[in-house]
C-alpha cells in the first residue's frame, strides 16, 4: 500500500493501515472458500473482517472523517456510504451464523471488491490529504478516538 507521503509515520494512520493490511489478508481467504463451496468458512472470515473493521470504522467515522468532511464532504459521504454497504453484508454472518441465502457468497465477494477499492481510496487519498489538512487538535481527536475504540490487532512492534 501507499508509503510515499510519510503519513504512516503518524501512529493513528499507521494503525489504520495495519488494519487495512489485515483486512486484505483476510479477503484473500474468501475466494478459495467460495470455490470450495464452503459458506461456513466464508462466514467465519467475514466475522474476522468485521472484528477488524469495528474499531477501525469508529476511528475513521468519529475521528478522521469529521475533520476531513469540512474540505472533502462528497468524498467522505461516499466512503461512509461504502462502510454501510460493506457492514450490511458482513452483518449477515454475525453471531456465528452461516447465511443460508444462496446469493450471499456472491454478495460478500462483491462487497469485498468494494472494500478493496475503498481501502485504496483511503490510503492513496484520505490519509495523505489528512496529513496535509488536519491540525494538531484534529490529530489529537483522532488519537483519542483510537484510544476509545481500541484495535482488534495486536500491538505493533516498536
Amino acid at each position: 500500500m501507499c508509503e510515499y507521503c510519510g503519513c504512516q509515520s503518524l501512529a493513528s494512520i499507521d494503525e489504520l493501515t495495519r488494519e487495512h493490511d489485515e483486512v486484505v489478508r483476510l479477503i484473500s481467504h474468501l475466494r478459495p472458500a467460495q470455490q470450495a463451496g464452503d459458506a461456513a468458512g466464508m462466514a467465519e472470515v467475514a466475522r474476522e473482517i468485521a472484528t477488524v473493521l469495528g474499531p477501525h470504522t469508529q476511528v475513521e467515522e468519529l475521528g478522521l472523517f469529521p475533520a476531513m468532511a469540512r474540505d472533502f464532504p462528497n468524498q467522505i459521504a461516499v466512503l461512509e456510504s461504502e462502510h454501510r454497504r460493506i457492514e450490511a453484508v458482513l452483518a449477515e454472518a454475525a453471531d456465528g451464523v452461516t447465511p443460508t441465502d444462496q446469493t450471499w457468497p456472491d454478495r460478500l465477494m462483491a462487497a469485498m471488491a468494494i472494500l478493496r477499492d475503498h481501502i485504496l481510496k483511503e490510503q492513496d487519498g484520505v490519509f495523505p490529504a489528512a496529513l496535509a489538512h488536519l491540525s494538531t487538535e484534529e490529530w489529537e481527536a483522532v488519537e483519542a478516538m483510537r484510544e476509545q475504540a481500541g484495535s482488534a490487532l495486536p500491538q505493533a512492534a516498536t
